[in-house]
This record gives C-alpha cells, sequence and structure tokens, in this order.
C-alpha cells in the first residue's frame, strides 16, 4: 500500500510519521480562491473539506498519470500499486469569520488582537482517495472541529514571534506544536488536528476505502 500526502506541510508529515506512516508526498497544484469562488456560500466545514477534496482528487490524478513532483518515487511505483492519498485543508473559526494562512505581519497582528484571551474553532478538511490500477476505487471525506483557547502574550512577546515569521504561514496566525504553543492555553477535542491532520478521522476514512492503518506502518514503527 502507498501512502501519498498531498500536502507540503512539514506539521502534518511530523504527525504522520511520529504515528507510524513514511508517507510519499506530493504537493497540489489547486487553486484554493479558484475552489472557494465555485462554492455557494458555503458553511466553514463545507468549505474545508471542498479544499481537502481538491487537493486530493488533483493529486490522485497526478500520481494516475505518473506526473508527480518527485519523478523518481512515480519510476519506482508501478501502476498496479494499490494507493492511498490523504488530503487536508485547515482554518480557524473566530468571531464569526474563517481566515487562514495571514501571510503578512500586519494581518497575523490584528489575528492576535482578535484571538488573545479567547477562544476559536480550527476546523481541519479530510479527503481521502484510494487508487488501483491508476482507477478511483473509493472516496471518503469528513471534517474535524476543535476548539483552542489562546493565551495572551506581552507586546514583547507577539513582537517575536510575528518576527519569527511561522505565524505568517500558517492556519489562524499559531501552532501547537511550534513557537505559538507558548501561547494556547489549551484544546478541547483533537490536538492532531490542529497540528493539520486529525489521526482518529483519518483512520476512520482510511477504514470506509477499505484500508487497516497497521497495513501503513513502516517497517521503522515501534512494534
Amino acid at each position: 500500500m502507498r501512502f501519498v500526502l498531498a500536502s507540503a506541510s512539514p506539521a502534518r508529515l511530523a504527525v504522520l510519521r511520529a504515528a507510524g506512516v513514511d508517507p510519499d508526498v506530493v504537493v497540489s497544484g489547486v487553486d484554493e480562491e479558484a475552489v472557494t469562488a465555485a462554492l455557494s456560500d458555503p458553511t466553514p466545514a463545507e468549505l474545508v473539506t471542498a479544499l481537502a477534496r481538491a487537493k486530493a482528487e488533483d493529486v490522485a490524478g497526478r500520481v494516475s498519470s505518473g506526473d508527480t513532483a518527485d519523478p523518481t518515487a512515480a519510476a519506482d511505483t508501478p501502476a498496479t500499486t494499490d494507493t492511498v492519498v490523504v488530503g487536508c485543508d485547515s482554518m480557524l473559526f473566530i468571531g464569526g469569520e474563517l481566515v487562514g494562512k495571514p501571510g503578512t505581519v500586519d494581518v497575523a497582528r490584528a489575528r492576535w488582537r482578535n484571538m488573545a484571551g479567547g477562544t476559536g474553532e480550527l476546523l481541519t478538511g479530510h479527503a481521502v482517495v484510494r487508487l488501483r490500477n491508476g482507477d478511483v476505487v473509493a472516496r471518503a471525506e469528513g471534517t474535524r472541529a476543535t476548539t483552542v483557547r489562546f493565551s495572551t502574550p506581552s507586546a514583547e512577546e507577539l513582537d517575536a514571534y510575528l518576527a519569527t515569521g511561522e505565524p505568517l504561514a500558517v492556519a489562524g496566525a499559531f501552532t501547537l506544536d511550534g513557537l505559538g504553543g507558548w501561547f494556547v492555553e489549551g484544546v478541547d477535542g483533537d490536538p492532531s488536528s490542529v497540528i493539520g491532520i486529525s489521526l482518529p478521522l483519518t483512520r476512520r476514512l482510511l477504514a470506509e476505502v477499505g484500508v487497516s492503518v497497521p497495513h501503513l506502518w513502516s517497517e521503522s514503527a515501534p512494534r
């Protein structure tokens, strides 16, 4: 069984590796703004799920045709390989607004003004596509929502955090497993989902497409 992660996120990759899975990484070429624009008044859960689905489907198509970012991996993988592709997308729902990566220091600073001392709901959409002989044989998708309780960083702490660049490139302008973890009081729900990929939900979706998690564990995984 070949496992393909349709994401460039090092945090998602780290979660999977810590859980015994060493996936191939193939980054999708999906235009997220175009996917969003094509939806008619989606709920937050519908939006993150649609984005995850688009990424998984894009990568599944490329894996099927052998057009991946890693030509060595594609060349070494026979067409008959049983493959599962997992795509994810995360956004923070806070103050009635769904927000993704801030991109700039000013936007990240404004986000933290709204988040500090409060709570937000981190939503991660998941989509799984199973391929056999290059054809899609099963699909599954779902969303996991986790409540995040934020502390209030001092002005000096926030300036220092923004200067690292970390919050600019992550959903909601914070991480749980990185420097941002200093400013999170706690989470109510699944911490792996806040990092970017929910292990419990991914396990359930894999089961829906007929894949057992132990079959994905790498030889280096603890036994």
